[in-house]
């Protein structure tokens, strides 16, 4: 079964960033598994990745997956094929970040106004002021980065 990937983190460098969100969905559902914070283990995200047989990723090659290598202990490729949607975009000439792409290709996003870093400030309102409101809307954010990668695989492929 496909598998749709993306993980939220708060940084860059997985020596000193941590994740702190990993979303999941399979197939055409639009339902999203999402590990959040010291839930993110090894054996939760291989559980939940039981049944995938592919996982697409934008991106994933160069910074999801070897984050969560570095991170976890685990390289998902043991486990499953991986397809990197980010290739497919540059070989139709389209570059930047999945957002850019999206909207070059008339994918809309509810959340225009989140980004990555963004997305690291709503999780430090979360973390430090207990702010249920951040973390819903971080979630809601990686859902939609999640989704969209199904959209994108369907216009791409």
């Amino acid at each position: 079964m496909d598998a749709y990937l993306d993980i939220e983190t708060t940084g860059l460098y997985s020596y000193c960033h941590r994740i702190t969100v990993v979303g999941i969905s399979f197939g055409d559902s639009q339902d999203v598994v999402q590990c959040i914070g010291d839930d993110i283990t090894a054996d939760r995200l291989l559980e939940i990745l039981k049944p995938a047989s592919t996982i697409y990723t934008y991106n994933g090659q160069r910074f999801d997956l070897p984050f969560i290598q570095d991170r976890l202990g685990i390289n998902l490729v043991d486990y499953c094929k991986h397809q990197d949607l980010m290739f497919h975009c540059w070989r139709r000439n389209l570059y930047g970040g999945l957002k850019a792409v999206e909207r070059r290709l008339g994918i809309t996003r509810r959340l225009k106004d989140v980004n990555g870093i963004e997305a690291v400030r709503l999780w430090y309102r979360y973390k430090n002021d207990s702010d249920e409101e951040a973390l819903r809307r971080l979630l809601e954010y990686n859902q939609e980065d999640v989704l969209n990668l199904k959209v994108l695989r369907k216009v791409l492929i």
